[in-house]
């Protein structure tokens, strides 16, 4: 039983979730993702894992209400269970010393960001953090971002938190201020896309998840086939990471409209 043992809550759709999976957490890697399911016949839902606790043999999960079935996530409480808990799944999150990486993320895309953040200090990199969101109250996991992050910046579409703007503007300032040698950037489609186009033109590598676009979460669907570098991958299980510079963001944003 996948008991969820703390829950809180981010804002009013977006939950945090505290659950019980010794063997997962054992096993996960910066950049996996499990497939959660709540009562039988329930919708299967890739969620990327944002932090695990091996002696408590728990990892964490972060979900926004946005349908039916996320909706019926949120609702638990401790104490609840989920029906299952399949992972950890995709591609890990390659991790090395490179020099100074910018970790950016848009929203709940901070969520699968933390992990790589964690994971970059602890490969003895500096890290900058560019948090992202349309307003204050929709920050999340800011301070345990900051315990991993040599500086954190805040962007936000009101001017309410940091600075007022998008996160590109965030990434501008720090590649003209520094020698930036990696971006990671995870959130909306659209926010990777040009996050993808900033750094193009300063020829900074850059790393983006494409985790919104799953279903299924095993290759089986083909609904979060993309194309990369001219070839057709499939998020779950080539992924969920790509280098930015070599994604057809317009093909991947088309194909998410048609889901909604």
């Amino acid at each position: 039983m996948f008991k969820i043992v703390e829950k809180e809550h981010f804002s009013e759709n977006v939950v945090k979730l505290v659950v019980e999976a010794p063997m997962i957490a054992q096993s996960r890697r910066p950049g996996h993702f499990v497939i959660v399911r709540t009562g039988e016949g329930g919708e299967r839902i890739p969620l990327t894992i944002a932090d695990a606790d091996l002696q408590r043999g728990t990892i964490t999960l972060v979900i926004q209400a946005i349908g039916d079935s996320t909706r019926k996530i949120c609702a638990l409480e401790p104490g609840d269970c989920f029906t299952d808990v399949v992972g950890p799944l995709g591609q890990a999150t390659h991790i090395e010393k490179v020099g100074t990486v910018v970790c950016c993320g848009g929203g709940v895309g901070v969520a699968p960001l933390l992990p790589i953040i964690k994971a970059m200090k602890q490969a003895g990199n500096r890290v900058i953090s560019i948090l992202a969101a349309r307003t204050s109250e929709l920050i999340i996991l800011e301070n345990e971002v900051a315990e991993f992050s040599d500086e954190v910046i805040f962007m936000t579409d009101d001017g309410s938190r940091g600075q007022k703007g998008l996160v590109t503007a965030g990434v501008e300032a720090v590649i003209e201020r520094e020698k930036v040698d990696l971006v990671v950037a995870i959130g909306p489609a659209v926010m990777m896309k040009f996050v993808a186009l900033t750094t193009k033109k300063h020829d900074v590598p850059t790393m983006v998840s494409l985790n919104t676009i799953m279903v299924d979460g095993t290759g089986m669907c083909g609904a979060c086939r993309v194309t990369v570098d001219g070839q057709t991958k499939f998020v779950c299980i080539d992924g969920p990471e790509f280098d930015a510079h070599k994604v057809d963001f317009d093909e991947m944003i088309m194909r998410l409209k048609a889901y909604n």
